[in-house]
């Protein structure tokens, strides 16, 4: 078996996508040496290669921080309709060779850390995954933002900066054993801790009505801090902000409920508030109902609109005073966007803010609401969605559960005057399941509340509206979209296959890497051999890179000349991998 290309002749083979110039890779260096003593406080006679990866990240990082900041103050100054991608879920990945591609650095990078003696892929191995999500659903958010940002729109990302990401996992014996993904061991260098926008989100207490309007009083405090991740777009100047939020326990958490001999038990017990954004949920495919998912899905919601409604108030650039109290034009300023039905409490929490706390007229409150949040339905499984039991909420959001049966109300009103004497069609449409256990069914809370509902393929979105929700769809037909899901090039091509990239560019130019349609253009070189012979070339490459990595990771010698037959998902029935397999082995023996 040939061995893969070693670091020295890869750089024989010069790419098609330019040479760094000489003046980068010495501003790169001198950067570089700069971080690993000013920043990390080391010296190349005691410097880990983690501190190589930390210096470098840094660099990069150095590129982004103009344009980040340049890019929110022409938000500011322009105010633009912003869009908020709402998700329980983010699966970034590594940012190192991202940013490096997305700031057209790699080359200069390259360049200098072979200069310092150093190996670029070897610093890229270093850095932790951001797992910070289960499959398809944690990665479509991650792939919007970097679309987002490389259309230059005004897009966030909000979510949880979970502790512990999905769990690493190793087999056993042939077992499956988790360990957990303590990902933030060593610190980012990409994130930014924003104290001083720290918010409060309340949980359980009482409600009361007054002649003034709802209190809702008496609740437990946890504060969510906010930290800002760049995410910037390819080649643009573009860097968009995804900001995650942790889970901290105000001050004066529980020590009011204890004397003074109890005082380390009340610091210990702090952790029961922190422990909101300790992991993430490992199930997609089936619905637990436990009431930690539950205070986890109104956290991000609780702070993010807070923050949401600050920005749109303080509408011009360096403005922190309320310069918009009217919230007619919201709609027009803010598009929210649920990713499944986790950050679905984001319609009752808007409702909530819009009629107790700024006094708005609740069908004026209902309508803004609707035209302002918009739903992606990810699952068709019934028991991956999720109905949280009636008698959670009373505990936890007595507010929000009001609202939930007043919208309701208004909902099955609408639908019994169109439909009079259908009760079997408003048990089916009601967002409350009546039954031994009463639930609210949140994905029916998210049609409701939004304006628009799309599947993330063809034949998906035609279940949606011809069996999940199809008396929604007979109601509502123009509601319904499909949005088939996309993948963003430069991560899962110019990132992951350079080679294949490099032989593509050749042929047809370099548009494809924003624009993948003009992969089209490859049609008229079917049947040229020269293209055919270097993509086969870069297959082959691949392929011995990876027979490498198996030897090395787990032992195991395969021929590089065999077809590969890969199915990267995790485990499941419904992902059918036992009959994948079952058809690899019919093919081999015809």
């Amino acid at each position: 078996m040939a061995a893969p290309l070693t670091d020295g002749e890869r750089r024989k083979q010069i790419s098609v996508r330019g040479i760094a110039g000489l003046g980068d890779v010495a501003e790169v260096r001198k950067s570089f040496n700069r971080h690993l003593h000013f920043t990390l406080v080391k010296d190349r006679n005691v410097a880990t290669p983690r501190d190589y990866y930390f210096a470098l990240a840094h660099t990069v990082r150095d590129h982004l921080v103009g344009r980040w900041i340049r890019t929110q103050q022409h938000y500011y100054e322009r105010d633009p309709k912003r869009i908020y991608y709402l998700s329980l879920e983010f699966y970034m990945g590594r940012t190192l060779q991202n940013t490096m591609v997305n700031l057209g650095l790699q080359n200069a990078c390259d360049e200098a850390i072979y200069q310092l003696g150093l190996d670029l892929e070897e610093l890229e191995e270093i850095e932790e995954d951001a797992g910070l999500g289960n499959g398809g659903l944690g990665r479509l958010a991650a792939c919007f933002l970097d679309s987002m940002a490389t259309l230059g729109l005004a897009a966030y990302g909000y979510g949880i900066r979970y502790e512990f990401g999905i769990f690493n996992q190793k087999i056993v014996n042939g077992w499956q054993v988790e360990e957990a993904d303590d990902w933030l061991r060593y610190g980012s260098p990409w994130e930014k801790a924003r104290p001083e926008y720290m918010l409060p989100v309340h949980f359980y207490g009482r409600v009361y009505h007054t002649p003034e309007g709802v209190k809702w009083v008496d609740t437990q405090v946890v504060l969510a801090m906010p930290y800002d991740t760049p995410v910037p777009g390819y080649k643009n100047n573009t860097v968009n902000t995804m900001r995650l939020w942790s889970a901290k326990a105000p001050n004066d958490f529980n020590l009011q409920e204890f004397n003074v001999g109890d005082y380390i038990e009340a610091v210990l017990d702090r952790n029961l508030a922190e422990n909101i954004s300790r992991v993430l949920y490992p199930n997609d495919n089936f619905f637990e109902g436990k009431e930690l998912r539950l205070k986890q899905e109104y956290f991000v919601v609780a702070a993010t609109l807070q923050d949401i409604i600050r920005r749109f108030k303080s509408s011009k650039f360096g403005c922190r005073d309320p310069v918009r109290t009217c919230f007619e034009t919201f709609p027009d300023k803010v598009a929210i966007q649920l990713n499944d039905t986790h950050p679905a409490l984001s319609i009752p929490e808007l409702m909530r803010i819009l009629v107790d706390v700024e006094k708005v007229d609740w069908d004026k409150a209902w309508e803004i609401t609707k035209r302002t949040c918009a739903y992606t339905n990810h699952t068709v499984l019934p028991e991956a969605l999720e109905r949280w039991p009636v008698s959670m909420f009373e505990k936890l959001l007595p507010r929000h559960l009001e609202i939930i049966y007043a919208l309701n109300q208004m909902h099955l009103d609408r639908v019994a005057a169109l439909y009079p004497g259908d009760i079997d069609r408003l048990r089916r449409m009601s967002v409350i399941e009546e039954g031994d256990c009463k639930r609210i069914n949140m994905a029916h809370l998210c049609v409701i509340g939004s304006h628009a509902v799309n599947g993330v393929a063809r034949i998906h979105s035609d279940i949606v509206k011809n069996s999940v929700f199809k008396d929604f769809y007979e109601l509502e037909p123009e509601k319904f979209q499909n949005k088939t899901n996309g993948i963003t090039p430069r991560r899962w091509l110019l990132l992951c296959n350079p080679g294949l990239a490099d032989v593509i560019a050749e042929k047809i130019g370099e548009a494809f890497i924003t624009d993948l349609s003009q992969l089209k253009k490859l049609l008229d070189f079917i049947n040229n051999e020269t293209f055919i012979r270097d993509v086969a070339k870069v297959k082959q490459e691949n392929k011995l890179k990876f027979a490498a990595y198996l030897e090395e990771q787990y032992k195991v010698k395969i021929n590089p000349s065999s077809m590969f037959d890969v199915q990267v998902k995790r485990i499941h029935e419904y992902k059918r991998q036992l009959l994948n397999c079952l058809h690899a082995i019919t093919l081999y023996n015809r």
